[in-house]
């Protein structure tokens, strides 16, 4: 891992191109497939269950107070993203294809991410209860609005049928794991504090995830469809929806008063997109569909945040008031 520091290569994106290129060789078919569909489930229940033991319930009400600073965030993630997404229309099919569009709305309609947003602003030395909080309550509300956006926006095209069962489906996968972290918080305090386990879990169940999405498109055959270009402009678009985003949250929290904490949180927790809950979401809105193109922008636009947040984090942290001391969690983003 140092070697790969020093190289500047993120060890989380290598995984991530790990799992596509072993689903590209040996897809899962078959009673293999329906065995990493359960899997995947599984591995995501286990992620959320761990979500909610990181949450302390004191801390959380506390963040709570600062609602001006979680409204805006909320706001970002499901009103600024979403119009932004819709006006990138005008891209397909000229630019985009019709279902890597698809799939540029859909990661502007996803929540936010948790573990990452928290760890680049407590690096940033920003407000951390306030991340914590943030970034939670967007997971929470995205279980029912991340579905409500897509039966409004998308629904209409074709591209996704949203029905009770569907929204259940996420609730039973996201929900009552992330609830039962809560409950089981206090017997779970001593696993948290091992920075490998909670890795192991963030990563292992998102690169579970990827292979499932991109092994079922390869025995779908939809990967001869997508050519170099198409998977640029995919790039391009991604990284412009990035800067236009971290626009909007840098001066737009200078123009509401925050202070410089609040005005770290609002940038890291309004200008990601989570891949560990879009994922599954894409496989249960969008069945029948090829589910590993449309995954592929929010995929892209992961390791571009990623990439784009260490810089900015580290830029914070320089320009910090010497007397600003804020503790790194022990668990490094994904």
């Amino acid at each position: 891992m140092k070697f790969l520091a020093k190289l500047r290569i993120d060890a989380f994106m290598l995984g991530l191109l790990a799992s596509v290129a072993v689903a590209a060789l040996l897809p899962a078919r078959g009673v293999a497939a329906d065995a990493l569909d359960w899997m995947t489930k599984v591995a995501i229940g286990v992620l959320f269950l761990f979500y909610g033991a990181r949450l302390e319930p004191r801390e959380a009400l506390a963040g709570l107070r600062h609602w001006r600073l979680h409204s805006s965030v909320l706001a970002v993630t499901y009103l600024v993203f979403p119009l932004i997404g819709l006006a990138m229309h005008v891209l397909a099919p000229s630019v985009l294809t019709d279902d890597l569009y698809t799939g540029v709305l859909f990661l502007c309609l996803v929540p936010s991410t948790v573990q990452s947003s928290i760890a680049f602003t407590a690096i940033a030395r920003g407000n951390v209860a306030g991340a914590v909080v943030s970034a939670s309550l967007s997971n929470l509300i995205g279980v029912f609005a991340t579905p409500l956006l897509v039966m409004l926006l998308m629904d209409t095209t074709g591209k996704a049928t949203v029905s009770p069962t569907a929204i259940l489906a996420i609730v039973v996968q996201l929900l009552l794991p992330f609830l039962a972290g809560q409950v089981l918080r206090p017997r779970m305090t001593w696993l948290l504090r091992h920075a490998a386990v909670t890795r192991a879990v963030d990563r292992g169940s998102v690169y579970l995830v990827v292979y499932a999405a991109f092994s079922a498109g390869m025995v779908e055959h939809i990967w001869s469809a997508t050519s170099p270009r198409a998977l640029l402009a995919t790039v391009a678009v991604c990284a412009g929806l990035l800067a236009v985003v971290l626009t909007i949250t840098t001066f737009g929290s200078r123009l509401l008063g925050f202070s410089r904490p609040d005005q770290i949180v609002a940038v890291f927790c309004g200008s990601k997109k989570s891949l560990a809950t879009g994922l599954p979401m894409a496989s249960v809105l969008f069945t029948g569909h090829p589910v590993g193109l449309i995954v592929l922008p929010l995929m892209i636009f992961h390791q571009i945040q990623l990439l784009t947040c260490t810089v900015l984090a580290q830029r914070y942290a320089r320009s910090a008031e010497p007397d600003l001391v804020t503790t790194e969690p022990s668990a490094q983003p994904a």
